[in-house]
């Protein structure tokens, strides 16, 4: 089962490629995604695809973005970027509970992830998915609802946010 999600992910990289996404390199050779107005409108369903491919290849049902859940992403992964740390706890002390109650959202909060890059959202996603803890938010079966936000650095560091609710 794990061959078929690496399989799925590797597939979901492949097609990315095809996106046109541009990625430079920086200073001391760091590989940079800058993400254009184009792909900003894509990103969200490029993740949302790639999510429901992972959940299927594990028989768990989709998942469907959330305005709510994508707010409550945004608003962290702004605050990330701020506090120049990836950690779950907002600059005013918030948990990812508490955003997502901020938002309205009237599900259960089921898992937060987070990430401090210069990889895309593909390459982001990939990452998660080779930790238990990160994958099993990715993966919960009660999920019903996901939402994904980032900020993007004038440097391109990129501060991912996956939020998922039931």
């Amino acid at each position: 089962m794990l061959r078929m999600i690496s399989l799925i992910v590797v597939s979901a990289v492949s097609l990315s490629a095809c996106a046109p996404a541009v990625t430079t390199s920086g200073e001391g050779g760091v590989r940079v995604y800058n993400i254009s107005a184009r792909d900003a409108n894509q990103i969200p369903y490029r993740v949302l695809d790639t999510v429901n491919e992972l959940r299927a290849a594990r028989g768990v049902s989709p998942v469907a973005l959330s305005s709510e859940l994508t707010a409550a992403a945004s608003t962290h992964a702004r605050d990330m970027s701020v506090q120049n740390r990836p950690w779950h706890f907002g600059s005013d002390g918030s948990s990812p509970l508490d955003r997502v109650r901020r938002t309205g959202y009237s599900g259960q909060f089921l898992g937060e992830n987070i990430s401090e890059t210069f990889e895309s959202e593909i390459e982001t996603v990939s990452a998660w998915m080779e930790q238990p803890d990160t994958r099993n938010v990715i993966l919960a079966p009660s999920a019903r609802n996901l939402g994904f936000a980032w900020y993007q650095e004038p440097n391109g560091k990129i501060w991912w946010t996956l939020i998922t609710g039931s």
